[in-house]
């Protein structure tokens, strides 16, 4: 038996994971559920403008919904100690789709970013980005975009464990050298990237409001404009808190798996495993946290809260 398997935390999985993902499956799904009945409830009476910004935020909420969808698949693979009952096909869409809208949902978060950034920055601007017309095409874009990236992750499906059971949702040791490419690739354009982005807007955007703090001649009430800079300054810290942790202990994981040859004390190998367990759970929680930017995004949200509860 080699040291992988000596280090490993199968049971530590088995205790996390399900606890984890059911909770996020019952709050993500009742928080993403309500969100989308207000947009439809929006269109469908039209109580104020569907702009643009609100088209990002259905793509945003269809994203998280998927993620949501898929965690009782997961939660059930060990809970039923670790064996995948719903064939290979199974196994590859739902590891695609974990990747799919993880990523679709952070470029829609930057996307919403950018867009907020121009409302501070250049609001006379903001009135070509209201097109609906072309939010669908940024929106169908992304789509594409991480479809296309996610691809490769349809090549992993099940295998067979040491006890006969159906492997899924593991780290494939024997093609870690592929897996660390499309990391670095991943880790670059699909987090490293968009905080840059938002983290400029923010700055940008911050120094924006100051200098307009004691203009008394704003061309829009300054509200308007703090609560797009709210969004932003949420948007980070969704980064922070979720995705942050993720990308960089996945990065050290890869980085420690493929040195296993020299001899990494089974504590460490351990810590980080776990490490990166834990902040899988972080990222995928991020599905729950995504509504509470829609109080931001339309005054209407806070009312139909209102007369919901």
């Amino acid at each position: 038996m080699n040291q992988s398997q000596n280090c490993s935390v199968a049971d530590f999985k088995r205790n996390f994971y399900p606890t984890v993902y059911l909770c996020i499956f019952f709050l993500g799904l009742f928080a993403n559920l309500f969100s989308l009945c207000f947009f439809i409830d929006l269109r469908r009476k039209k109580r104020e403008a569907f702009y643009s910004v609100h088209y990002i935020m259905v793509n945003l909420l269809i994203s998280d919904l998927m993620i949501v969808c898929s965690l009782p698949f997961r939660a059930a693979y060990y809970l039923m100690d670790s064996n995948w009952v719903f064939g290979d096909v199974g196994c590859r869409i739902i590891s695609f789709m974990f990747y799919v809208n993880m990523y679709g949902s952070i470029y829609f978060l930057m996307v919403l970013s950018v867009f907020r950034f121009v409302a501070i920055v250049k609001p006379y601007n903001y009135v070509y980005l209201q097109s609906n017309q072309g939010a669908c095409l940024v929106c169908g874009f992304i789509w594409l975009l991480v479809l296309l990236a996610s691809t490769p992750l349809l090549d992993s499906g099940t295998s067979q464990g040491p006890s006969s059971q159906q492997i899924c949702l593991e780290l494939d040791l024997s093609r870690l050298k592929p897996i660390i490419n499309l990391n670095k690739a991943a880790l670059c354009l699909g987090f490293v990237l968009p905080i840059l982005v938002i983290s400029i807007c923010y700055l940008i955007a911050a120094r924006k409001l100051l200098q307009l703090r004691n203009d008394a001649a704003k061309s829009e009430p300054q509200h308007n404009k703090s609560s797009a800079l709210i969004i932003i300054v949420l948007i980070l810290i969704i980064f922070i808190v979720c995705f942050m942790p993720y990308h960089v202990v996945r990065t050290v994981l890869l980085e420690v798996e493929r040195q296993q040859k020299d001899n990494h004390s089974c504590y460490y190998l351990e810590l980080v495993r776990k490490a990166a367990v834990i902040t899988h759970g972080l990222a995928t929680g991020n599905s729950c946290l995504d509504p509470f930017l829609y109080f931001f995004v339309s005054e209407s949200f806070w009312k139909y809260w209102q007369r919901q509860s």
